[in-house]
C-alpha cells in the first residue's frame, strides 16, 4: 500500500489524516445504545466516503490546474494522495469488527479507537517537531500539542453525543 515509503511519509498528509481521525471518532459515538455492527458500518462508510470525495477533488483539481485530460494515472495519483484518510480507519474498523463478532464490548472498541487516534496524532506531532528542529524538546511539544488536540476532540465529541 505504501510503495516503499516510510509510514510517516505516507501519513504525512496532515489534512487527510485529520479528516480520517475526526471522522473516525465521530460516527462511532452515535446515539446510545447502538450496535457494534452499526458503528462498524458508520465508521468505515463515513471514512470511505470522505476518502472518495477527497480523491475525486484531487483528481479534478489536478485536471483543472494542468488543463490535462483525466487519465488512469492521474486517478491513481489522486487516490494515493487520499489514502492516508482511509488508512487511519483500519485499526478502529478492526476493533469494531471484533465488537460486532462479540469478541470485545463495543464501548471497549470505542475507547481503544480514541486512544489509537490520540497516539497517532501525538506521534505525528512529535515527528513534525523533530523534522523541523532535530531536537527532543520541539518533538515532545509537538506530541503534547497534537495529542492534546486529539484528547480535546474525543472529549468534545463524547459530550455532544
Amino acid at each position: 500500500m505504501f510503495h516503499g515509503q516510510r509510514l510517516d511519509q505516507r501519513l504525512g498528509d496532515a489534512p487527510g489524516l485529520r479528516h480520517g481521525t475526526e471522522t473516525g471518532v465521530l460516527p462511532s459515538l452515535g446515539p446510545r445504545p447502538i450496535s457494534a455492527g452499526v458503528r462498524l458500518g458508520s465508521l468505515f462508510g463515513s471514512v470511505l466516503a470522505i476518502t472518495l470525495a477527497k480523491a475525486f477533488a484531487e483528481f479534478l483539481s489536478h485536471a483543472l490546474e494542468t488543463k490535462a485530460r483525466l487519465t488512469r494515472g492521474s486517478w491513481r495519483a489522486a487516490w494515493r494522495h487520499s489514502t492516508p484518510t482511509l488508512a487511519v480507519a483500519n485499526v478502529p474498523t478492526a476493533l469494531f469488527l471484533a465488537a460486532w463478532q462479540g469478541w470485545i464490548v463495543a464501548e471497549t472498541a470505542l475507547l481503544w479507537s480514541q486512544v489509537f487516534y490520540v497516539i497517532l496524532l501525538a506521534g505525528l506531532g512529535a515527528r513534525a517537531g523533530w523534522v523541523l528542529d532535530r531536537r527532543m524538546g520541539p518533538a515532545i511539544l509537538g506530541a503534547v500539542f497534537s495529542g492534546g488536540i486529539g484528547v480535546l476532540l474525543a472529549i468534545v465529541k463524547y459530550v455532544i453525543h
